[in-house]
């Protein structure tokens, strides 16, 4: 439930400011009326006490009530209806009060002709702080909707990124778990080695589940324990270049990106070939973002790759668009039987 503006200490010295400012002009426009000075005190005091807290009253109880069909009419009904109950309040009160002070006949006659001026300011100034009640209400309301919306979009979001990450580990989990299977009875060594290389790597990948952002060199530490595990599973077969600028190494960028494009390299480069393939992946700054290119080798007559096929890069593409909610920061390029993953991150202000 939004709060009445009144609460808020800047408004509240505000309203009593307008309030002082009035009476002063009050009190001077009803000397000049021929009012003694005393009177025309006591009438300002009184009368705009009760308008300002009518008027108070009024901003506070659409706090929890605010008019949403036809609410012009209702403003107009409350004003007029305020009004003139401020009005015969501040008669009751007045004329008794004052008519000890002065000729009894002399004031209730000035009120009998002033009524009409005096309701049509109360009613002026009623009204506009019902008008102002409202905007500030429908204000605070709507920034409450869209926080809410903004919020349940945000959790959505973080949901989707959590679930895509969780992904990740068991796709490359199971892969490897098929080679370690694979090696338990030919080379046991390097299967316990793999093993080993395996549990060093999931631990790193619980301990960035927390992790927002990462560096780029702290990325690269947890791609070399990857590609270490790998090359067990391939032998000489495979070999790796990183071909990184020293500037882009404290550059920040979502954790786990860099594993799914190099398993999706492995994969075209690796799967359909018995030759050594040479990885090589390169990074560098380029106006506000870090630019990251991942190259692999491919057999054109035997693996055909295409734009965002398989769930490493179709995962990687909606990482990006659910954090930038953009569609251009990843790109696939063939140019022969070289096959290039380009990811662009944009270098944000990151907690």
């Amino acid at each position: 439930m939004a709060k009445s503006p009144l609460s808020q200490y800047k408004f509240l010295l505000i309203f009593i400011s307008w309030w002082a400012i009035w009476g002063f002009l009050q009190v001077s426009l009803l000397i000049g009326f021929g009012l003694p000075v005393k009177t025309a005190l006591i009438d300002s005091i009184l009368s705009n006490s009760l308008v300002a807290l009518s008027c108070a009253f009024l901003s506070n109880n659409m706090q929890y009530y605010l008019p949403k069909k036809e609410r012009y009419w209702y403003i107009l009904f409350i004003s007029l209806s305020l009004s003139a109950i401020i009005l015969l309040a501040c008669k009751a009160i007045l004329v008794p009060l004052l008519s000890e002070k002065i000729d009894g006949a002399a004031y209730a006659l000035f009120y009998s002709k002033s009524w009409a001026v005096r309701f049509d300011i109360i009613f002026l100034q009623v009204g506009c702080m019902a008008i102002l009640s409202v905007l500030w209400y429908s204000s605070e309301e709507e920034q409450e909707n869209r926080q809410r919306r903004n919020d349940a979009e945000r959790l959505a979001r973080e949901a989707e990124l959590f679930k895509l990450r969780q992904q990740l580990a068991p796709h490359f989990l199971f892969n490897s778990l098929n080679s370690i299977s694979a090696l338990i009875g030919s080379r046991p060594e390097q299967a316990r080695k793999m093993i080993q290389q395996l549990s060093d790597f999931l631990r790193g990948n619980l301990k960035k589940e927390e992790q927002q952002w990462v560096p780029l060199s702290e990325e690269l530490q947890y791609l070399e324990l990857y590609l270490d595990i790998e090359k067990v599973r391939f032998g000489h077969r495979l070999d790796t270049q990183i071909i990184c600028d020293e500037e882009c190494l404290s550059s920040r960028l979502p954790p786990m990106l860099l594993q799914p494009i190099v398993e999706n390299a492995i994969k075209f480069g690796l799967y359909d070939t018995t030759d050594a393939v040479i990885i090589i992946i390169r990074a560098r700054v380029e106006a506000k973002f870090v630019i990251i290119e991942v190259e692999n080798p491919f057999d054109p007559e035997t693996s055909r790759p295409k734009k965002g096929t398989g769930f490493g890069l179709s995962s990687i593409q909606r990482r990006l668009y659910l954090l930038f909610a953009r569609t251009d920061l990843l790109e696939t390029r063939v140019a022969g039987s070289l096959f290039t993953t380009i990811v662009r991150i944009p270098q944000i202000q990151t907690p």
